[in-house]
């Protein structure tokens, strides 16, 4: 959301919304609709402007132009002086860029590796009748045992957070006094995170004295009141289609039967012929041509979700939303915010020369192992294919994309680091030293859970849960928490551990775990004895 310090700004900032609505369906929608409110008998000259207002407003398109602007203002980027670079925009901290891009230099260095080890090109056309046989096996490629096993991820978040501890600012000088200064934590890096009591302050709907879905479950089974009231509200709060409304109501959890839409107003996601047109476009883009990062695709889905006693069922969702997700160029947009860059490779023949630079694969997105779990829990949301990969789209691209990327932005990954490691060190200091002593450090176990924003580690219905708030307060610093809070549930087991293998043991189900009053007794302990209010 845009800073104070953008009002000065403000001609820019419509200029800039205005731009991105007039690159979409809903300006020729709203166009259309203005001139059919025009050519009614009963609007006059005379009056026209105001009539005209007055019937979008009537029929729901005002709503969905606020809904537009409201999504855009969201996602605009910090104002900074106008003679800035764009690089110092999408990333402030100089070090941190050159880490990015030595990072993405990396991966892009492994996949040519594999490419030129396996003799396999980046990109093939695909002969027709390899074409008619993949149409006709679409609906069923989980039912195919491809031989994958020379191909391997790219990267794994164990490589990516070795990448993240060798992160150092070269402004701070180590001497014999700032030493002691230092935290316990692998991240030695100076950003601003919030304090526990910011935290309960930006998140006071979470409190124990407001009732929560996912929480009056727990405590009266029996009691099926609560659940009515607030799905009877969800349905009311549909009805007026608004994003910022939808987002106030989920901060208390949705209820089962309206999160699929409730998300989808948060999102931005409409259910029309132009997004099923768009994702028949792009599923004949993968019927074309065939990728080497399929093959990645392919095998990632088999080693996570395909083994995932919650996910394997919908093998073949995870194939479809991901191997369409690969040829979608839209996504490119999300890099004017991401302090990553596309990555790109080269037509045969022309490697280093920039004119014959091509985006790979077509959405920049290079996937690492266990990517394939950001789409898994929305399959239990989702039937429809085309619902189910704009949302997924929407959810990448507005959210996880910085679990991934090497960035100083409050919810970047590097960020939730310093935060969950802040947390835990401040509010469980003897089990942070204790884990700290026998090498089992904390964010060596948690990493994975943040990565992939703990989807394959909770259970599904408490993963959703979670998600909900994610969408409503627009913020990814509940990952820390509730990895934080799970630390802290597990304390007595964690301080009997001895060695990194029993306390990763310690911590390998946490499908057990209830998310929500976990992470309201984290950040509001002293109120834990005291009944929640039903007022």
């Amino acid at each position: 959301m845009m800073s104070e310090s953008t009002d000065s700004n403000l001609p820019v900032i419509i200029a800039h919304i205005v731009k991105e609505i007039q690159a979409t369906n809903l300006h020729w929608q709203l166009k259309r609709a203005a001139q059919f409110q025009a050519a009614k008998p009963q609007v006059s000259l005379s009056d026209l402007q105001s009539q005209v207002r007055s019937g979008l407003k009537e029929t729901g398109w005002e709503r969905k132009l606020q809904n537009a602007v409201y999504k855009y203002l969201r996602q605009y980027p910090k104002t900074a002086h106008p003679s800035t670079p764009m690089e110092h925009t999408k990333e402030p901290l100089a070090y941190l860029r050159r880490a990015q891009n030595t990072w993405e230099k990396r991966i892009l260095k492994s996949l040519n590796s594999m490419c030129t080890e396996l003799s396999v090109p980046l990109a093939r056309k695909r002969p027709l009748a390899e074409q008619k046989e993949l149409r006709v096996r679409w609906n069923e490629m989980g039912t195919e045992e491809p031989d994958l096993s020379a191909f391997r991820p790219v990267y794994a978040p164990k490589d990516f957070l070795d990448m993240l501890i060798m992160l150092k600012n070269p402004n701070n000088v180590i001497g014999p006094q700032s030493a002691l200064l230092q935290s316990w934590g692998m991240l030695q890096l100076s950003l601003q995170v919030s304090s526990i009591q910011t935290l309960r302050e930006k998140y006071s709907e979470l409190n124990l004295s407001v009732p929560q879905t996912g929480v009056e479950e727990c405590m009266d089974p029996s009691s099926d009141t609560f659940d009515a009231d607030r799905a009877k509200l969800g349905r009311r709060v549909l009805q007026v289609n608004s994003t910022p409304l939808s987002q106030q109501f989920a901060k208390k959890g949705i209820p089962t039967g309206l999160r699929a839409d409730i998300w989808a107003q948060i999102l931005g996601v409409t259910n029309d012929d132009i997004n099923k047109l768009y994702y028949d476009q792009l599923k004949t883009y993968v019927f074309q041509h065939d990728l080497l990062i399929d093959n990645l695709i392919y095998k990632d889905v088999k080693l996570t979700a395909a083994n995932d006693d919650q996910y394997f069922v919908f093998e073949d969702y995870l194939y479809q939303v991901l191997l369409i997700f690969s040829r979608d160029t839209h996504v490119l947009k999300h890099f004017a915010q991401s302090s990553a860059t596309p990555a790109k490779s080269y037509i045969r023949g022309m490697l280093g020369v920039d004119e014959y630079a091509v985006v790979y694969p077509p959405n920049g997105i290079i996937p690492f192992h266990g990517f394939a779990m950001y789409v898994a829990p929305l399959c239990y949301v989702y039937q429809d294919p085309v619902k189910l990969y704009h949302i997924f789209r929407e959810l990448y691209t507005q959210h996880f994309f910085r679990l991934h990327t090497i960035s100083s932005h409050s919810q970047g990954i590097v960020t939730l680091c310093v935060l969950f490691e802040s947390l835990l060190q401040t509010h469980q200091s003897q089990l942070f030293f204790h884990l700290r002593t026998i090498g089992a450090h904390p964010l060596k176990i948690a990493f994975k859970w943040l990565m992939r924003a703990f989807s394959g580690y909770l259970a599904s219905d408490q993963l959703l849960l979670l998600w909900d708030r994610i969408l409503a307060y627009g913020s990814l610093e509940l990952l820390a928490v509730a990895a934080a809070g799970i630390f802290a549930f597990r304390r007595v087991n964690l301080m009997a551990t001895a060695s990194y293998a029993t306390a990763d043991a310690v911590l390998s189900d946490l499908t057990t775990i209830k998310i929500m009053p976990l992470l309201q007794i984290f950040m509001w302990p002293d109120s834990r004895t005291k009944p929640p209010s039903k007022n």
